[in-house]
C-alpha cells in the first residue's frame, strides 16, 4: 500500500488542523493505520492508531481529548483531526500502515508502510 499525507500547515496555539492520508490499493480496509510525528532532533513518536474496521482507537496521553483519528475505508483515507494545538505539537506528521490485527501498536518499526510526512507548525 502507498500512502500520501496532506493537510499540514502553520497555525496559532489553540487552533485546529485536519490531516489526511490517502492510500492506494484495494486492501486499505485490511490495515490498521497510525499517525506518528517527529520533531527536529527527536525520535519519531506515536500519536494515534485506529483498527482496520475503525472500531478501536488509541492515543498517546498528551493528545487524548484534543486529537481524533478516523478512517473512511470507502475512500481509502485516514484522518487526524487536531484541536487545541500547542507549540509542542510542532513536528512532521507521518501516517503509517500495518496489516490488521487485534493489537494497535505504538512502535514505529512495526509499521511496514509510511507516507512522506506533512509539516505541522504551531506558533505561540
Amino acid at each position: 500500500v502507498q500512502l500520501q499525507a496532506s493537510g499540514g500547515g502553520l497555525v496559532q496555539a489553540g487552533g485546529s488542523l485536519s490531516l489526511s492520508c490517502a492510500a492506494s490499493g484495494r486492501t486499505f480496509g485490511s490495515y490498521n493505520m497510525a499517525w506518528f510525528r517527529q520533531a527536529p532532533g527527536k525520535e519519531r513518536e506515536f500519536v494515534a492508531a485506529i483498527s482496520w474496521s475503525g472500531g478501536s482507537t488509541y492515543y498517546r496521553g498528551s493528545v487524548t481529548g484534543r486529537f481524533t483519528i478516523s478512517r473512511d475505508n470507502a475512500k481509502s483515507t485516514v484522518y487526524l483531526q487536531m484541536n487545541g494545538l500547542k507549540p509542542e505539537d510542532t513536528a512532521v506528521y507521518y501516517c503509517a500502515a500495518r496489516l490488521g490485527s487485534n493489537t494497535l501498536y505504538t512502535v514505529p518499526r512495526l509499521y511496514g508502510y509510511w507516507g512522506q510526512g506533512t509539516q505541522v507548525t504551531v506558533s505561540s
